[in-house]
């Protein structure tokens, strides 16, 4: 398990994501939620005292416990299943900041649940997900999010809690005295690399990998972006495309375990910006729901790079928030199906209407599943001068 002293390091280091992630400094009695899964107790408490030392109003609230999700789901009537619980409107649009301690006590329990009711819970929740994105456009608001071990997470991703518990620490720097100086160095290296994406004028990136290919436009008025402060850890560089011009094939090497369910083996194909056809080893009934959940659930809303020299996890860690970070020999790409980002507009995001969004071509969805290739891969920018350049090879960025 993490000491002490590594819980505090972590709460040092959400806090400055928090930050970083915020385009306005806080001020005095800004208001933070704090959502916790029960084993993230001890963090929660830490980082409350700290935020209370800021001079911030911190909201803890912990999360519901695998049988009260369980039963949640199972038992609920339609009426329950969608119901807007009062206040949370009222919260959310008061909301300056959100940090997220993930700590499953299961990673499967909800797979003997209909995938509709799943879906039907979500889309009713979709509001508050939108008032928050309005609210970050505007720079009222920025989230965090990181994750703690669990047995069941160390037991599905094949290890021991030692040394589950150990990747965690040593891809957050956490056996550091100065943790922060380490992730302040990948910020400036990253900021470095993104500069040098964002001086190309591409047509269209080709990703190919042996079971992968691939190809996204990126779109007009685009910028990448990455190492925000919105995840901890967080390697990855990445952009939302214009969904349209997305094409070709891709396929997830990494499983996925995602609102209490098993998916392995994702493959994909793109016809004009859209899933045409899909196939899951395992999960295929939930991967057909998922998709079919709303219109914006069967096209991309973010393409997305992590380089091996940023990232010390070199294992597969049954979940997403590590597994799309992963760095190891090949590093990754991940695609994400579904909602995009729209702080990956080159302009101010706080001028997006949503009219300017669907013209664009940033996706709408309440969906957003990242799905993760870790083979060895080339990505090929082709330029709107006719030229090609490879961007990222051998599991880094040619940079």
């Amino acid at each position: 398990m993490l000491t002490e002293k590594h819980l505090e390091r972590y709460a040092e280091v959400l806090i400055w994501a928090l930050k970083k992630g915020r385009h306005q400094k806080f001020k005095k009695n800004d208001v933070v939620l704090i959502r916790y899964d029960p084993p993230a107790t001890r963090l929660a408490e830490i980082l409350h005292a700290r935020l209370l030392g800021m001079g911030l109003c911190p909201i803890p609230r912990a999360g519901l416990t695998t049988t009260l999700e369980h039963d949640f789901f199972k038992l609920s009537n339609k009426h329950q299943l969608t119901f807007h619980i009062p206040g949370d409107a009222e919260l959310y649009n008061a909301l300056n900041g959100s940090i997220f301690l993930h700590a499953p006590e299961s990673i499967t329990h909800l797979g003997d649940i209909d995938p509709a009711r799943i879906s039907s819970a979500a889309l009713a929740r979709k509001y508050l997900r939108d008032i928050l994105s309005k609210r970050e456009e505007q720079g009222d608001f920025s989230w965090t999010l990181c994750m703690l071990p669990t047995s069941e997470l160390a037991r599905h991703a094949g290890l021991s809690m030692t040394d589950y518990t150990r990747q965690i620490v040593k891809a957050c720097f956490l056996n550091r005295k100065e943790p922060l100086a380490q992730w302040r160095n990948i910020f400036r290296n990253a900021s470095h690399i993104k500069k040098w994406l964002n001086s190309m004028d591409v047509n269209y990136y080709h990703i190919q990998s042996k079971d992968v290919d691939l190809e996204i436009t990126p779109g007009p008025e685009r910028q990448w972006i990455g190492l925000s402060g919105h995840n901890i850890p967080s390697f990855e560089i990445f952009v939302s495309p214009d969904w349209h011009g997305t094409r070709g094939t891709y396929f997830a090497d990494q499983p996925s375990f995602r609102s209490g369910n098993y998916i392995k083996g994702v493959r994909l194909e793109f016809k004009k910006g859209r899933i045409i056809n899909f196939y899951a080893e395992d999960g295929q009934n939930f991967l057909k729901t998922q998709i079919a959940i709303d219109r914006g659930a069967g096209r991309v809303g973010e393409f997305s790079l992590t380089d091996r020299r940023f990232s010390k996890i070199d294992t597969f860690m049954a979940s997403t928030l590590f597994d799309e970070n992963h760095g190891g020999k090949n590093g990754n790409c991940h695609i994400a199906i579904g909602a995009s980002y729209s702080d990956t507009y080159s302009g101010n995001p706080a001028d997006l209407t949503q009219a300017r969004k669907k013209a664009l071509g940033f996706n709408d969805s309440v969906l957003h599943w990242d799905l993760v290739n870790t083979q060895k891969k080339t990505v090929t920018a082709h330029l709107k001068t006719g030229k090609t350049k490879v961007i990222y090879e051998n599991g880094q960025f040619s940079h």
